[in-house]
Parts: structure tokens; C-alpha cells; sequence
């Protein structure tokens, strides 16, 4: 066991570097000057001239090779400074913290609708295969794992806030701002988790010791939540985990659509402004923050099924 969390966390440290060193490539391989766009970010167009470009230039090392400047942000992140916003002059970390709550409440929300709606959908879709609940269950999977985030979150807008009224469009505050967001990240996960539980719930019904439950005259209830949900929750476990870490990045442009104050906005507006510093304090949290997930999902997995030893596998 600790053997296997030494090479995981190994591993995570090797990950989290590529990860920043490919965002840190693709940004100065982005069209346009740097320290312009930095400049007119942080004084304004019309007040802009090539004095206070060339002076960001030299400032912010923007002038030196581009292998120069990820390995001074990389010396300087080691020893804790991640540095301050290229545009707001904000520390880079305190930002991110700020706004980490809300990013972690919109991810929350969306995987507890996700398991809401897909787990009860699943159980009786297996137990009722083949019958109209079964068939509406997976229609309405493949609609909703076929529509993207950003179309339906417009959809919604129109339908609750424009249209009846219901909801607000925007912002950061209670239950009412937080539903449709939630929603919108929510509806696709639904989907795959009510076809994985359904799919999961027909395998462990074929198995013997279902069959021996049923002979023996235990009510179908009590086969279904004692002895068949408890294993085919075990799969499931895996992509919950997996859903909660790609809901921290896909926050990303649902946070655009409803001005929603988490890191994925503050993410975009900073790649909008080319803020290296700040971009790159989000790559590495969210970078973190996904392997550390899957660390986690593996090591209640190795729990929930006493068959599983990692060290064999390395």
C-alpha cells in the first residue's frame, strides 16, 4: 500500500510538470505581443504607448527565452511563491483561494444532482429491463449526454430566467443562483451515471449469489439494495471520482456563461489577458487537485474490493 501511494505521488509530480510546462508552451505560442496585451489589460488602450510596453517587456521578463522564464516560475513555485497577477498585481495564490468555494460548490452541486437522478434511474431501469421505464431511461441519457454544456446552460436561461422568470441569469449568491449552473454541469453527468449503474445492476443480477438471495424468498427490495446494489457500486465509485475531477476543469465555460466568480473564470478572463502568472496558478491547482481525486478513487476502491492489491500491478 505504501509502496503504491509513493509511486502514485511520484507520479503526480512528473503530471503536474507536464501539464504546466505544455500550458506554459502553448501560451507563448499563442498569436499576438505578451506585453502588449498585458499592457493594454492593465492601462487601457487609449493611454497605451510603446514606452510602457517595453517596460512590462523588461519587468516581466517577457524578454527572456521562454525556457528562462518556466524555469524561474518553476524555482520560484518551489519554494512556495506563485508569484503575483501580471494585470491586477494580486497574489496569485490568495486569488485562488478566493475563489476555490465556489468553484468546489458548483462541483458539488452538479455531482449531486449527477448521482440524484442517475442512480435511482439506473437501479430501475436494470430491474425493469426492457419495459417503457428502461427505454425512456436511456433515451433520455443519450439526449442529455449528447447535448453540450454551454447550448443547453443558454437553453435553460431562456426557459427559467427569461421566459417564466424563475431563476436569475447570473451570479454568485444563494439556492436560486446556484441551480441552473449546477444543472447545466449536471444534466451530462446524469446520463453517463444512469447507463454505467444500469449497466452495472444487469451484471451483478446474473450472478449466483442473486439467485440464491431470491430462492432463499427475500423480498426483491431487500436483493436489490443488500446484495446487488452494494457490488455494482463498486464501478460506480470509480467514475464518481473520475466526474468530480473533470467537473473542476468543466466549470470552466459554464462559469463564463453565468458570470459564476470560481476559477474557471477566472481562468478564462486570465488567458483573455494573457496573464501567465495567474494561468498558470489555476493549471497547477486544477492539475493537482484531478490526481489527487484519482488517488483517492483508487484507494477507496482497493477498500470497497478486498481482490484488488496495487502493488501487484507495478
Amino acid at each position: 500500500m505504501f509502496k503504491y501511494l509513493a509511486r502514485r505521488l511520484a507520479l503526480l509530480i512528473v503530471v503536474v510538470l507536464g501539464v504546466t510546462l505544455m500550458t506554459f508552451s502553448l501560451m507563448h505560442l499563442a498569436p499576438g505581443d505578451p506585453a502588449e496585451m498585458i499592457a493594454m489589460a492593465r492601462y487601457g488602450l487609449d493611454n497605451l504607448t510603446v514606452e510602457d510596453i517595453e517596460q512590462i517587456r523588461v519587468e516581466e521578463s517577457l524578454d527572456s527565452p521562454v525556457s528562462v522564464q518556466y524555469l524561474c516560475w518553476l524555482r520560484h513555485t518551489l519554494h512556495g511563491d506563485f508569484g503575483c497577477s501580471l494585470i491586477t498585481g494580486d497574489p496569485v495564490m490568495e486569488e485562488i483561494l478566493t475563489r476555490a468555494p465556489a468553484t468546489f460548490k458548483l462541483a458539488l452541486a452538479a455531482l449531486l444532482i449527477s448521482m440524484l437522478i442517475g442512480i435511482p434511474a439506473g437501479i430501475i431501469a436494470a430491474a425493469r429491463q426492457s419495459s417503457i421505464f428502461d427505454y425512456l431511461a436511456m433515451t433520455g441519457a443519450l439526449l442529455a449526454a449528447s447535448v453540450p454544456n454551454f447550448w443547453l446552460g443558454l437553453l435553460l436561461i431562456l426557459l427559467f430566467s427569461l421566459t417564466l422568470g424563475w431563476l436569475p441569469v447570473f451570479g454568485y449568491g444563494g439556492l436560486r443562483c446556484i441551480i441552473l449552473p449546477a444543472l447545466t454541469l449536471g444534466a451530462g453527468l446524469a446520463a453517463i451515471t444512469t447507463r454505467l449503474t444500469r449497466s452495472s445492476m444487469l451484471e451483478v443480477l446474473q450472478q449466483d449469489y442473486i439467485t440464491t438471495a431470491r430462492s432463499k424468498g427475500l423480498p426483491e427490495a431487500r436483493v436489490m439494495y443488500n446484495h446487488a446494489l452494494k457490488n455494482a457500486f463498486i464501478p460506480l465509485i470509480t467514475v464518481i471520482g473520475l466526474q468530480l475531477g473533470h467537473l473542476l476543469e468543466g466549470t470552466v465555460i459554464v462559469e463564463s456563461i453565468f458570470a459564476w466568480p470560481g476559477l474557471g473564470k477566472l481562468l478564462v478572463d486570465s488567458i483573455f489577458a494573457r496573464d501567465f502568472s495567474m494561468i498558470q496558478g489555476c493549471v497547477l491547482f486544477f492539475g493537482v487537485v484531478f490526481v489527487l481525486v484519482n488517488l483517492l478513487v483508487d484507494i477507496i476502491y482497493m477498500y470497497l474490493d478486498p481482490r484488488i492489491r496495487f502493488e501487484r500491478e507495478f
